[in-house]
């Protein structure tokens, strides 16, 4: 189908009506090559500007319309907002889609919205309600940000992905003549865009994001490394050029296969990756380990900028939620360090409740255990019992970790 909305429109209602992550859909949605970039594009768009699009459906639909027009309007809206496209042309590719989708009975409401918005009658909440509005942040997370970092926290909010972050094995020199950022990484560099290659199913690069780098380059060398909760298999395999043995665990078997299908890739022959629970405990793993990692589910905050579509939804107490788990795979995971070895509590996230937050109530709990100094060459903040990385000054990305030793 030629109509440009198409495209756009089946991978978001995927996102909005299926729950499917942006990344996934896009994968897996048959879309015309020509304009990918094109698709790409919009996608992200909708999704960064969700709250503001919410803000002005609800301004001009005096009820709220149905997920096909809802999802139809975002991208009308996009287009016309943030693309500058001219509102004719936006309202009869909307209202030619709608008619070729089967569902013509929404034209004639589509085509009345369209012609009457008016930008200038869209009023922003004011406080914390306009920041989630305009920053597409849950008020939960805006308030907590503010809480946490004062003047700054706007900052993190509006911090944008810097591109596409790509770590080099070899072959690097060929992609330097195109537009690129150094980062504090010799062989990670960031794109405006990259399109994989041949190269890139020779293992000769992968996608890797600078947090997931950065949070790698606090782990020290050693004989045999826990990766507890592993999937897509990123940090397991940039570990294996430090490690004698990475052990790769994830929860659900779907994941652990993303694992090994990244690891055959790279051409990594010492990560093992298994299916395992990361907080039921495992006697045999007892004090097996040199290093363990613990990059614990978590709310994903600091990577807002690179998933716009994971606030969708999100509420209170889906954050308060986590604290169990994130608690549960770090105490139990400790069982498994060496007695002078190194345990890494890390998340991707900017709140103090699941970085600070849970090492200090496990190192309180944990006498065998002491935070110890970690550096890292990407700007962060040392706080109390770790690092914390921040959006507005590593990329676009914030992350968090901790780094701990159980005493020989």
């Amino acid at each position: 189908m030629t109509n440009p909305f198409y495209d756009p429109y089946i991978v978001l209602s995927k996102v909005y009506s299926d729950g499917a992550h942006l990344k996934l859909a896009l994968a897996g949605t048959p879309i015309e090559e020509l304009h990918r970039a094109r698709t790409v594009k919009v996608c992200y768009g909708v999704l960064e500007n969700d709250g503001y699009l919410s803000l002005c459906i609800r301004t001009f639909a005096p009820k709220s319309p149905k997920s096909a027009a809802r999802v139809l309007l975002k991208i009308a809206l996009y287009h016309l907002l943030f693309l500058g496209k001219p509102r004719y042309m936006v309202t009869d590719t909307a209202v030619d889609l709608v008619k070729r989708l089967g569902k013509g009975g929404m034209s004639g409401f589509l085509n009345a919205f369209l012609r009457a918005f008016d930008e200038t009658k869209v009023v922003l909440p004011a406080g914390d309600e306009g920041l989630s509005v305009r920053y597409n942040f849950p008020l939960f997370a805006v308030k907590r940000i503010k809480e946490q970092y004062g003047a700054r926290a706007e900052a993190i909010m509006a911090a944008k992905s810097s591109g596409v972050s790509v770590r080099f094995v070899r072959g690097m020199e060929e992609y330097l003549c195109r537009e690129h950022v150094d980062t504090p990484f010799a062989d990670v560099k960031i794109f405006p865009n990259f399109t994989r290659d041949s190269a890139f199913f020779a293992g000769n690069y992968t996608f890797q994001s600078v947090g997931s780098v950065a949070v790698c380059s606090v782990v020290e060398p050693c004989g045999r490394l826990l990766d507890a909760c592993a999937a897509p298999g990123g940090k397991s395999v940039l570990l294996s050029g430090r490690c004698g043995e990475v052990t790769a665990c994830e929860l659900h078997p779907h994941r652990v296969e993303l694992i090994r299908d990244y690891v055959a890739r790279m051409g990594c022959e010492n990560v093992t990756a298994i299916a395992a629970d990361a907080t039921k405990f495992r006697p045999e793993w007892e004090g097996a380990f040199d290093g363990v990692l613990c990059d614990v589910p978590c709310s994903g905050l600091g990577t807002v900028a690179e998933n716009p579509d994971l606030p969708l939804g999100k509420t209170e107490a889906d954050f308060l939620a986590l604290r169990d788990t994130q608690l549960a795979i770090l105490t139990t995971c400790a069982r498994y360090v060496k007695r002078g070895g190194a345990l890494y509590y890390a998340t991707c996230s900017v709140l103090e409740e699941e970085n600070d937050g849970i090492a200090g109530e496990f190192l309180r709990g944990a006498e065998e255990f002491e935070a110890v100094p970690a550096d890292c060459p990407l700007a962060h903040e040392t706080t109390r019992f770790g690092l914390q990385f921040l959006p507005d000054e590593a990329f676009g990305a914030g992350f968090y970790v901790s780094k701990m030793r159980r005493r020989a």
